[in-house]
C-alpha cells in the first residue's frame, strides 16, 4: 500500500496513516467482518433500545436510570468512533485513516472513554446515597446534582482528550506511518513515534492515573460502604434487593477498569502491541454491546418495564386485528 508523504528538507511530514489491523488474510478478515458487524448492530440495537426504554417510561425516570441513560449513549459513542472506520477497512482492505481522521478518532474516542469513567463513579455515588442514606437520597440527588455530576463528567472527559491529543499530534512520525493497532489511539502512537515521548507518557500517566485510579477509589469507598449498609440489614429480601441492584454495576466496572488499567497505566516500553489489540476488542466494541444486556437482565424494573410495554403492544395488535374481523 502507498504511503503519501510530504518530504520537506530532511524531515517527512505524514498525511495519512496505515491501521494494520489483525490480519492481511483475505478470508480472515471477512469473518471478521461479519463478526464484529454483527457486534456492532447489536450494540447499536441495546444502547439505543435502553435509551429508548428509560425516555418513554416514566417510573423510570429516576437518577439512578438518568445516569444509565447517558451511559447507554457513552457506550454508544464510542463504540461508532470506532468500529464504522474498521468495518469499513475490512470491507474494502484499504486501512487507510488520514492524519484529521486519526486526530478525529483519538480525540472521540479517550473523551467519551473518560467520561464512562467519571459517569460510573457518578453512578456509584449515587447508589451509595440511595442505600446508605435514604432519607436525604432525594435532596442530596436532585435533578440539577445529577445533570451537574453528567455535564461535569463529558466537560472532564472532553479536556483530558484534548491535551492528548494535542501533544500525541506534535510528535514526529518520520519513520513509519503503519500503526499497530485498528484504530488511532494514544500507546501505539507512542511507539510509533521517533521523537522523545517521554512528556506523552508523562501525561498518561498524570490524566490516565487521576481520571481511572480516582474514579475508581470512588467506586470502591462507595461499595465498601453499601456492603457494610447492606450486610446490617434485618431481612433476606431486602438484602436480596440491595445486592441486585449493586451487581450489575460492579459487574461493568470490573470489566471496564480491568482493561483500561492494563492497557494505559504502563510504561511505553512494555506495551505489547498484539495484546494490546486484543484487550482492546474488549472494551471498545465487546464491552458497548455488553453493558446494556448487564443492566437488563440484572434489573428487574428495567424487565418489568420492557414486559409491560411489549404487553401493551401485543394487545394493541390484537385489538387492531379484533376490529378488522368485526368490519369484514
Amino acid at each position: 500500500m502507498k504511503v503519501e508523504d510530504i518530504v520537506k528538507g530532511n524531515h517527512t511530514i505524514v498525511t495519512e496513516f496505515i491501521l494494520f489491523g489483525f490480519t492481511d488474510h483475505q478470508e480472515i478478515q471477512v469473518v471478521l467482518f461479519v463478526l464484529f458487524l454483527s457486534i456492532y448492530i447489536a450494540t447499536l440495537v441495546a444502547n439505543i433500545g435502553i435509551i429508548s426504554l428509560i425516555c418513554i417510561s416514566p417510573c423510570l425516570h429516576t437518577p439512578m436510570y438518568f445516569f444509565l441513560n447517558n451511559l447507554a449513549f457513552l457506550d454508544l459513542s464510542y463504540s461508532s468512533a470506532i468500529t464504522p472506520k474498521m468495518l469499513a477497512n475490512f470491507l474494502t482492505g484499504r486501512k487507510t485513516i488520514s492524519f484529521a481522521g486519526c486526530i478525529v478518532q483519538m480525540y472521540l474516542f479517550a473523551s467519551f472513554a473518560d467520561a464512562e469513567c467519571l459517569l460510573l463513579a457518578a453512578m456509584a455515588y449515587d447508589r451509595y446515597m440511595a442505600i446508605c442514606n435514604p432519607l436525604l437520597y432525594p435532596v442530596l440527588m436532585s435533578r440539577k446534582v445529577c445533570a451537574w455530576l453528567v455535564a461535569s463528567s463529558y466537560l472532564m472527559g472532553s479536556m483530558s482528550s484534548l491535551v492528548h491529543t494535542y501533544y500525541a499530534f506534535r510528535l514526529s512520525f518520520c519513520s513509519s506511518n503503519v500503526i499497530n493497532h485498528f484504530f488511532c489511539d494514544i500507546p501505539p502512537l507512542l511507539a510509533l513515534s521517533c521523537t522523545n515521548t517521554h512528556m506523552n507518557e508523562i501525561l498518561l500517566f498524570a490524566l490516565c492515573g487521576l481520571i481511572q485510579t480516582s474514579t475508581f477509589l470512588v467506586i470502591l469507598i462507595s461499595y465498601a460502604y453499601i456492603l457494610c449498609t447492606i450486610l446490617r440489614i434485618q431481612s433476606a429480601e431486602g438484602r436480596h434487593k440491595a445486592f441486585s441492584t449493586c451487581t450489575s454495576h460492579l459487574t461493568a466496572v470490573a470489566l471496564y477498569y480491568g482493561t483500561l488499567l492494563f492497557t494505559y497505566l504502563r510504561p511505553s516500553s512494555s506495551y505489547a502491541l498484539d495484546t494490546d489489540k486484543i484487550i482492546s476488542v474488549f472494551y471498545t466494541v465487546v464491552f458497548p454491546m455488553v453493558n446494556p444486556l448487564i443492566y437488563s437482565l440484572r434489573n428487574e424494573e428495567v424487565k418489568d418495564t420492557l414486559k409491560r410495554i411489549l404487553q401493551r403492544k401485543v394487545n394493541s395488535i390484537g385489538i387492531v386485528e379484533l376490529l378488522m374481523i368485526k368490519k369484514r
